[in-house]
Formats: structure tokens, C-alpha cells, sequence
């Protein structure tokens, strides 16, 4: 992929770090370090920029109890970039990841704003009856639900507050999980549509799709 982006010119990938979900933070860390280090280093080289997605992805029952992507929290992020410090090693944000994890998904973007590579405009709908049932310690699809922006948790004007402050000037890309829409080619289209025209009122210079 790395090598991809270099000779096409985007100079951009986003991916996921990966994970032992068998192993905790600690057990998983030499691995991420022997995997990631040349791996950044070769992105370096060729000036390509990575992006590593912030969702647990710990959804099911074959990814339980810890998920298949180490990097879900700021303290990992904080702690891979102390031991990484590329500056083209970096995050794409999806802050309805942090939402269901009940955390702040705003104040990170400050303290990370020089790593942000790309974002995800998607929202998610905490069921909080259904948590208050089951407990933190349930699968997470057992209490929350993918939505399009606008429909779900997300503060998107203090997201887009703290991204215009940070100075990203990146790709705002709408990732549709929303169910809801799933069901006929042209409901996904109108998916797109509907987040773009809620979007738009944040990014005045967002493209609308046709």
C-alpha cells in the first residue's frame, strides 16, 4: 500500500494497527514495535503519509475481550508515537469511536492536532437503557448503533470547532455503517447525500454529491 501511494502520487494511506486480542497493551507492544517500526521507516522514505484508524474494532465474539486494533485511546496513541516519533506516522480520526467507548471525543484533536492525517465523519447512537443492562463489559454492538452524521451522539460542531483550530485541512470522509440505509443501491446514495448537505453547514466548501 505504501509503495502504491508513493508511485500514484496520493502520498496517503490510512490503516489499522493491528492486534493480539488475546494479549493485553503490554503483551502486544514488542510486535507492534518490530512490525510498525520498519514499516514507518519505509514510509518515510518514500514521504507517505499514514493514517491508523482509532476504532477498537471489538465487535463480535471472535475479536473478544480486547479487539484486533491496538491503537483505540489516547494514552496508546500518546505511548506509539513517544516510541515511533515520525511525523508520517499519525491518526485517522473517527471520534464516534471514542464516543462508545464513553470518551471525550473532542479534546483529544488539540493534543494531537500535528498527527491528524485523515478523519471519518460517521456517528454512532449510544442505547443507554441497553447499557445500563448489559454493562461496559458486553460486546459493543449489544448498545450501540451506527448512524449518518447528524443522527447519533457525535458533537460535530465542537468536532469542527477543534479541527478548524488545529489548522486540518484535510479529507472529512463520510463512512456509512448506518443500517438504516442499507437496504437498496439508492438509499445508500441518498446516505451520502443526507450526510453531505448536514456536513455542509461545518464545511462551507464541501462537495455535495449528485
Amino acid at each position: 500500500m505504501i509503495r502504491a501511494s508513493a508511485l500514484l502520487g496520493v502520498n496517503k494511506i490510512t490503516a489499522f494497527v493491528g492486534r493480539d486480542f488475546t494479549k493485553s497493551v503490554e503483551g502486544n507492544w514488542p510486535r507492534f514495535l518490530k512490525t510498525w517500526k520498519p514499516l514507518i521507516q519505509y514510509a518515510e522514505d518514500r514521504k507517505v503519509w499514514v493514517g491508523i484508524e482509532n476504532c477498537p474494532m471489538l465487535f463480535t465474539n471472535d475479536k473478544w475481550p480486547s479487539g484486533k486494533n491496538l491503537a483505540h485511546s489516547p494514552a496508546i496513541w500518546r505511548r506509539m508515537f513517544a516510541d515511533i516519533p515520525s511525523k508520517y506516522f499519525g491518526l485517522n480520526y473517527d471520534p464516534s469511536h471514542l464516543v462508545w467507548q464513553q470518551m471525550d471525543e473532542i479534546a483529544p484533536i488539540g493534543e494531537f492536532a500535528g498527527r491528524i492525517r485523515h478523519t471519518h465523519a460517521k456517528d454512532v447512537r449510544v442505547d443507554w437503557d441497553r447499557l445500563n443492562d448489559v454493562g461496559v463489559l458486553a460486546l459493543p454492538n449489544d448498545y450501540h448503533t451506527p448512524k449518518l452524521p447528524g443522527l447519533g451522539d457525535v458533537d460535530w460542531s465542537g468536532f469542527f470547532s477543534a479541527l478548524s483550530d488545529a489548522r486540518y485541512n484535510g479529507a472529512v470522509c463520510v463512512e456509512v455503517e448506518d443500517r438504516a440505509y442499507e437496504g437498496t443501491l439508492q438509499a445508500r446514495r441518498e446516505s451520502l447525500r443526507q450526510s453531505a448537505r448536514y456536513l455542509s453547514q461545518f464545511m462551507p466548501f464541501a462537495r455535495l454529491g449528485r
